[in-house]
């Protein structure tokens, strides 16, 4: 009978079934790295959703024959070591095409029409003492006719294309940074940063996006514009995008990610105190129904795997 663990199950807020094979079910509300190992032991399919399974913890493991990842990135799993004992990992896709998008959508709008000082001045008395039926103290931009540009071009990009095509914007697909030729259909990483009036990034954090917005990117970008991100921290040197920010380099930015999450440690980004910036802490994707769409494919994947037909694999 195949002992499964879930080392955070409070990271999903669904309804998880039990697989439909015999099997022995264990699961944790969180796990600190220490207790990863004695959890583990024994087990031959892991459910993780950002508890990190590093070389140190699989060799210790002889057991482990799959992991499920319940979430997309799967940078928390070292997939060498996996590679090389054998071990099979399985993440979860296209189940926040909406919430995701949507989210995105949602900073843009808020940023463009000054959501957060407006609600502001409501608050504090503002509105109600103003002479005219209106208050109006701020830009207020439409999204209509403004470009987009869209850094990564995935499932999720492509949603949020399909939104802001919905919206009157014209769209620009940014081609790969560094890239030696432009591909038909997309626009070159620098221009769509000089061109664009909003910036969006849906790519996956890799050692090659790692930092994929910095002090440069951020100086060729216009003044006016927006930075938007959904996808992960470590894609902005977030030092810079601060230091940008405070010098009105930038229009504002919308951020639903941090490089360290929960940020225990501090971060730049989390010491602003300005209106053109929306930190939202990594909820885009957990909308009711994302979540009930990723614990169905969660085990879907285990299932498949057990019947020797595995899915989803990154190994």
């Amino acid at each position: 009978m195949l002992s499964l663990v879930f080392l955070d199950r409070d990271a999903l807020r669904a309804d998880v079934r039990r697989p439909s094979f015999a099997h022995v079910w264990r699961e944790y509300g969180e796990s600190a790295p220490e207790e990863v190992v004695e959890r583990l032991r024994g087990a031959e399919i892991a459910i993780v959703n950002k508890v990190a399974l590093r070389e140190r913890e699989l060799a210790e493991l002889p057991r482990l024959k799959f992991i499920a990842v319940a979430a997309t990135g799967v940078d928390i799993i070292d997939l060498e070591s996996c590679r090389a004992r054998g071990i099979q990992v399985a993440n979860v896709r296209h189940y926040a095409t909406h919430a995701v998008p949507e989210h995105a959508l949602m900073l843009m709008l808020a940023l463009s029409r000054n959501l957060v000082h407006y609600r502001a001045e409501v608050a504090r008395g503002a509105w109600q003492e103003a002479r005219q039926f209106c208050l109006f103290d701020q830009p207020i931009r439409d999204l209509h006719e403004r470009r987009l540009g869209i850094i990564g071009y995935g499932a999720l990009g492509q949603a949020v294309e399909r939104l802001a095509l919905a919206f009157g914007m014209r769209v620009l697909i940014s081609e790969h940074k560094h890239a030696q030729e432009v591909r038909a259909g997309r626009v070159s990483f620098e221009e769509v940063l000089r061109e664009c009036d909003i910036i969006t990034l849906h790519c996956p954090l890799t050692p090659e996006t790692r930092q994929l917005i910095g002090a440069t990117e951020l100086e060729l970008m216009r003044k006016d514009a927006l930075l938007i991100n959904t996808a992960r921290g470590g894609l902005v040197d977030e030092a810079a995008l601060a230091e940008a920010l405070l010098n009105r380099r930038i229009g504002g930015a919308g951020f639903d990610v941090l490089s360290e999450e929960p940020p225990r440690g501090g971060n730049p980004l989390l010491e602003l105190r300005l209106p053109n910036f929306i930190l939202t802490p990594h909820n885009a994707w957990a909308s009711d129904e994302a979540m009930q769409a990723l614990a169905d494919q969660l085990i879907d994947n285990i299932e498949a795997f057990v019947r020797g037909e595995p899915r989803n694999l990154v190994t």
